[in-house]
Order: structure tokens, then sequence, then C-alpha cells
């Protein structure tokens, strides 16, 4: 049964997790951050880094946190949620910075309704260079318009 709960937990975690880059995105990066974000709309640097990397830090930090919190304080909920967030990291990671925006030269190839979906929508939210305007989508729920 226990096994179950940890499946629902680190789904659910993975899920809400979606929705928690949406927001953020939205309200934080385009909002009070914006100076953290926008190096990732219009680059003003010639680093392979962005200010904008600096979110990871923070989602690092908390699937972290659910690590220790299970190995040291006995806290057996927190490892499906830090495995989550890790998980949503990673796939955020190889979607967004790797598929989307080729930091790395991999999955280049890749052409289908959904990798042509996703590609049109963030090519619709870079369009605007500004902190203003810009439409947002996660990563798995993208408005059916982009897939033709």
């Amino acid at each position: 049964m226990q096994t179950l709960f940890w499946i629902l937990i680190f789904s659910g975690t993975f899920l809400i997790m979606e929705f928690n880059a949406w927001f953020t995105h939205k309200y934080v990066m385009h909002g009070f951050l914006w100076s953290l974000h926008k190096d990732h709309h219009h680059k003003d640097h010639d680093s392979w880094f962005e200010r904008n990397d600096a979110f990871f830090i923070f989602y690092a930090i908390v699937s972290i946190t659910c690590f220790y919190l299970w190995s040291y304080e006995d806290i057996w909920y927190t490892l499906p949620i830090g495995l989550g967030i890790l998980a949503y990291g990673i796939a955020y990671f190889v979607v967004h910075d790797i598929f989307i925006h080729q930091r790395f030269k991999w999955l280049r190839n890749i052409d289908n309704k959904y990798a042509r979906g996703l590609r049109r929508a963030h090519k619709i939210h870079h369009k605007h260079l500004g902190k203003e305007k810009g439409e947002n989508f996660g990563m798995l729920f993208v408005p059916f318009k982009y897939f033709k």
C-alpha cells in the first residue's frame, strides 16, 4: 500500500510542478524577478549561462531539502515529493533547454505533432522580448490550436 502512496505522491508532485512552473513564470519571472529572466528572452551577454538559470537553483534546494527530510528526519513522504520535483526539473530541462532552445545540440530531428506544437507555442511566447504580453504555457498543457 505504501508503494501506491509513493506513486500517487510522486505523480501528483510532478503535475503540481507543471502548474507551479506556469505560475512562477507568469507572476515571478515576468513579474518582480524579471531582472533575472529577461536574458532568457533577450540575451545581452556572451556566456552560455543565463541569469535565468538561477531559478533552477531554487527548485533544486527545495528538492534537496525533501531528500534531507526523508533521510535524516525520517519523513517518508518527502522522498516521493523530492523525486517528483527532480523528475519535473529533468523533464523541463530536456524539453525546454535541450529540445526547444537547443542549448545542447541533441534532439534536433524530433518532428511530430506534439513537438511542433511545443515549438510553435514557445516561439509565440518569445516573440515578445519584454516583460509584458508574453503568452505563457506549460510543458504538458499546450493549447490544441498549436498542434497543426
